[in-house]
């Protein structure tokens, strides 16, 4: 037997989070046929197969699952080596990947990453916006964002901020439309909100909550949402932080539906060893909390 190397391990690593050669390719910028020869000769090395193929990929087999967690620890050992050799004065440096859902990453991370990469010119910061929860330890993403505290896994989770939501309208489709003047009457107006079949977090099912009943235009994303309501087609939630880029939008019912929720920092328990992410996820709150802030100031005065 053969004992494997560290490039061994991160093409191991590769294929076994993409659960392909090809989606293994891209991340490691090599063909696939060349991640193919390296795990057959890893395997060869260790004799023993480390995957199972079929039409639906590579998965795992036992050999592979007992591998998994050693080739996790010596990527964090690189990690961790090249953190030390960098030094801390040389500031952040390196790829940090983001998951978050798209509302946060429309509207706060690019401004609120770009400060931070203002400060550390060798850092590169990478933002996933997708509304769904994201697999840390399949390493999707370095970090995550999520509406809900995890309840298991092995993770590290701090509070970011809260935030507020309101039921709004463009102005111009109040104006054409009867008035609102209690909740009951949102029955006579088009509801703009999530799918329901795709609604992934319960915090986000607003509209159940408030009894809004049908929601005739529905998305699910926050910025096609938006752009609805931007456009006059009926009345949504909408993230008092998104309001500055929507002058046109008024609060509907304000004193009638508050929400409020929280944004959770998500990142893996090995993760707190390291003084870059450390670092980083403490810039990247403070700045959380500064934008959510200032833009809902902003929203405040609209």
């Amino acid at each position: 037997m053969i004992a494997p190397d560290w490039d061994d391990l991160r093409i191991f690593l590769a294929v076994a989070r993409g659960d392909s050669l090809s989606a293994a390719g891209r991340s490691l910028r090599l063909d696939p046929a060349t991640v193919g020869r390296r795990i057959t000769r890893l395997e060869d090395g260790l004799g023993q197969p480390l995957f199972l193929r079929s039409a639906q990929g590579y998965r795992l087999t036992e050999a592979g699952q007992r591998l998994m967690p050693h080739a996790e620890s010596a990527e964090r050992a690189m990690a961790g080596a090249v953190e030390a050799t960098a030094g801390v004065a040389a500031g952040l440096g390196g790829q940090i990947r983001i998951g978050a859902p798209d509302g946060c990453a429309n509207f706060l991370l690019p401004q609120v990453t770009a400060e931070i990469c203002d400060a550390n010119p060798g850092l590169e910061v990478q933002i996933v916006a997708l509304p769904r929860i994201f697999n840390l330890s399949r390493r999707e993403a370095d970090l995550a964002i999520a509406v809900s505290r995890p309840q298991q896994g092995r993770l590290a989770v701090q509070k970011l901020s809260d935030y507020r939501l309101s039921l709004a309208a463009d102005e111009g489709y109040l104006a054409r439309h009867p008035p609102v003047r209690a909740l009951a009457d949102l029955t006579a107006h088009r509801m703009v909100g999530y799918i329901p079949d795709m609604i992934f977090d319960k915090e986000l099912d607003y509209l159940a909550g408030i009894g809004a009943g049908a929601v005739p235009l529905a998305s699910n994303s926050v910025a096609v949402q938006l752009m609805w309501l931007r456009a006059g087609a009926g009345i949504g939630v909408v993230h008092d932080f998104a309001m500055p880029v929507a002058p046109g939008l008024r609060r509907v019912l304000p004193d009638a539906v508050t929400l409020t929720r929280s944004f959770w920092l998500i990142r893996h328990e090995d993760d707190r060893r390291s003084d870059r992410m450390t670092r980083f996820c403490e810039a990247l709150s403070q700045g959380m909390r500064r934008e959510i802030a200032r833009l809902e100031a902003l929203a405040s005065a609209q």
